[in-house]
């Protein structure tokens, strides 16, 4: 049985692409608040300033969300490329909003990112429905 998907998926490899560069994005700015706040390796938090904790926070929740992200990405992807991919980029958007919150030392700005879960659910939504098609409950 042969496996293929729509030429749009391509977008959908752009909207990966862009979540690595937001991956490494974030973990770069982890890396310059280390030497500002001066948080020497293997420590993951510090105990003297929480606005370094503003930054690994930020760098772990993108990675807590990783995972699930991508396989709906992927998964919604394969029936619905361009909805998908819009949403990949969508997230991936709120992912620099919610750090760039954080980054201010004050938790409570960190929600100006949270639009990055209308994506995921929607991401979330494409794979059930997908899921719900392919079985042709509908």
């Amino acid at each position: 049985m042969a496996f293929q998907v729509a030429p749009e998926f391509g977008y959908v490899v752009f909207s990966l692409v862009a979540t690595f560069v937001t991956y490494t994005y974030l973990g770069v700015n982890v890396g310059r608040a280390r030497k500002k706040y001066d948080v020497k390796y293997p420590t993951m938090y510090s105990d003297k300033d929480q606005v370094f904790n503003c930054y690994q926070r930020a760098h772990q929740n993108m990675l807590e969300q990783l995972p699930l992200f991508l396989v709906f990405l992927l998964v919604a992807g394969v029936q619905f490329p361009v909805p998908s991919a819009i949403a990949g980029l969508v997230w991936n958007a709120g992912r620099i909003v919610y750090a760039h919150g954080y980054y201010t030392g004050d938790p409570a700005k960190r929600n100006q990112g949270a639009f990055s879960y209308l994506a995921l659910f929607g991401l979330m939504g494409m794979s059930i429905y997908g899921a719900v098609r392919q079985l042709n409950w509908v």
